[in-house]
């Protein structure tokens, strides 16, 4: 609650600082839970229908209980031309895991996105906040390894 106090202070509008608040939710919860989303709501004193449509207007923010590790694997027009697709299906083999879904140990979940700004570097992804360019069939396992 501090932290989302000191964000409170700069800005004139308490509107203005729900992005950042529900970010600072999901990093202590992992998940935006409908508990998180009232919390939100009562720290900024607004509507709960409001923080509840602003969350779920933004691919960022997760609404379930997510793994240890967030594999986020951009699949827009660059990334699948240099192998994305592929990628996906290898995740699959390897650790069971489709889009939208949890390995089985709770490792990694899986959210395919739409773009990460990185289509001179695809296929591309972000493992949690950590950015993984010019992904291949072995890099991607060499990298994931990292992320017990």
């Amino acid at each position: 609650m501090e932290e989302i106090k000191e964000i409170l202070k700069r800005y004139p509008d308490r509107r203005g600082a729900l992005l950042p608040t529900l970010y600072i939710m999901q990093r202590e919860y992992g998940w935006l839970s409908q508990e998180a989303l009232q919390a939100a709501a009562d720290a900024l004193n607004l509507p709960p229908a409001t923080v509840k449509g602003v969350a779920t207007f933004y691919a960022m923010y997760r609404h379930k209980p997510m793994g240890r590790h967030l594999i986020q694997l951009c699949t827009n027009v660059a990334c699948m031309i240099m192998g994305a697709e592929r990628l996906v299906d290898l995740l699959k083999e390897r650790y069971g895991l489709e889009p939208g879904g949890t390995t089985e140990d709770g490792r990694f979940s899986l959210v395919i996105m739409e773009c990460i700004g990185a289509c001179d570097r695809a296929p591309a992804m972000l493992v949690d906040t950590d950015f993984h360019a010019d992904l291949n069939e072995q890099n991607l396992f060499e990298i994931l390894e990292q992320y017990k």
